[in-house]
């Protein structure tokens, strides 16, 4: 089997074709414009497996997009191409109204397309699965209340209004014209390859270099965070057996207060950042690290506009239909996250000084 991936150089990208390439023998296109956010070194160890190839990619373009599948076949999508930083949503939202609503609409063409003209006995088996966010939801009260697959629609930044949109755009398409589609929304993903601009990894490397900890408002939002090996089983779970036209939560059943996210981060800090570590940092990578005091570093800074208040998935369908359930609890994920980060410095300060780039163009013409 061959699953076309778009935006698989982005963060859950990268970790679902690695999961994908490691646990299976499934065939994986990675298709990608690399934006900002689209990393190939974050895939490199990959490159060269006989069941990965890459298409450098922009899902706004059609024409390139039929080329893709007429040349590859695939036997099922991933969509998770997208805009994803809703601070950049507010700054410049024609970009994502570009890429989430009609590059998702354009994608769903091709895809469509294709779908009529396969062979009737491979038909039934094709799904094109959409990978979106709990944030189409809007915000819930502190109270018991949770996220459901039924759950109205009511986003609050530019970039879950405009992920809300591509939602409706593939359950129309399922609708309409009979695309075997599912759909999947998940909650706060966090772990390896995440992009440094994202709070975890942004309270880790400012923390580290003895920067100011941005906290919006009091850090009083609940987010449900979501281990990111656990996210990309579940997606592969839901494409190899949900049910076409269904909808999907997946969460990761840690709800923490941002704040205590970043004083968790802080705490783990203290207790793996060492000497010995700051001296083979300075030897390595001509970085000054700090080695104590993190929590100190905390500022509390404007909210941001239209913040939501909390997040909380219900994900007892992916419990009930495939016995999917994280492996990881915030605290054991949360570890690995830091451990991996102090480990993988240089492809850190690679994305700060934009050598990133590079690198990748470079995998891309090996």
């Amino acid at each position: 089997m061959k699953i076309l991936v778009t935006g698989g150089a982005g963060f859950i990208g990268s970790n679902l074709i690695h999961y994908i390439i490691t646990e299976t023998d499934y065939a994986v296109v990675n298709v990608d414009k690399l934006t900002y956010a689209g990393n190939l070194e974050s895939i490199g160890d990959i490159s060269n497996n006989e069941n990965y190839c890459f298409e450098r990619v922009d899902i706004c373009d059609r024409d390139a997009l039929a080329e893709v599948f007429e040349r590859h076949q695939p036997d099922a999508v991933m969509h998770l191409a997208a805009e994803s930083h809703v601070d950049r949503s507010i700054d410049r939202p024609s970009e994502f109204i570009q890429t989430n609503i009609v590059g998702t609409y354009n994608l769903l063409e091709v895809t469509l397309s294709y779908w009529k003209t396969m062979k009737e006995k491979s038909k039934p088996n094709f799904r094109f699965h959409h990978i979106s966010t709990d944030e189409v939801y809007g915000d819930l009260d502190f109270d018991n209340t949770v996220f459901t697959e039924g759950t109205p629609y009511d986003p609050s930044s530019p970039y879950s209004a405009s992920k809300a949109a591509s939602d409706h755009l593939v359950r129309a398409w399922h609708r309409t014209y009979g695309l075997p589609i599912l759909v999947t929304n998940c909650s706060n993903n966090y772990g390896p390859y995440h992009f440094p601009e994202k709070l975890i990894p942004l309270v880790i490397m400012n923390a580290l270099e003895g920067k100011v900890l941005p906290v919006y408002g009091k850090g009083e939002q609940v987010r449900d965070w979501l281990y990111v090996e656990d996210h990309a089983r579940a997606l592969f779970t839901v494409l190899t057996q949900g049910r076409p036209g269904e909808t999907y939560n997946i969460g990761g059943h840690n709800e923490k207060k941002n704040i205590d996210v970043v004083i968790n981060i802080c705490r783990l800090l203290e207790e793996l950042v060492t000497e010995d570590l700051q001296r083979q940092f300075k030897s390595e990578h001509g970085l000054d690290i700090r080695v104590k005091g993190y929590e100190s570093l905390i500022r509390f800074v404007e909210d941001r506009p239209g913040h939501d208040r909390r997040y909380a998935i219900d994900a007892k369908k992916m419990r009930e239909e495939f016995g999917w359930l994280p492996t990881e609890t915030f605290e054991s994920g949360l570890k690995k996250t830091v451990i991996w980060y102090l480990q993988n410095m240089g492809w850190c300060l690679r994305i700060r000084n934009g050598s990133y780039q590079r690198v990748g163009l470079n995998i891309v013409n090996k």
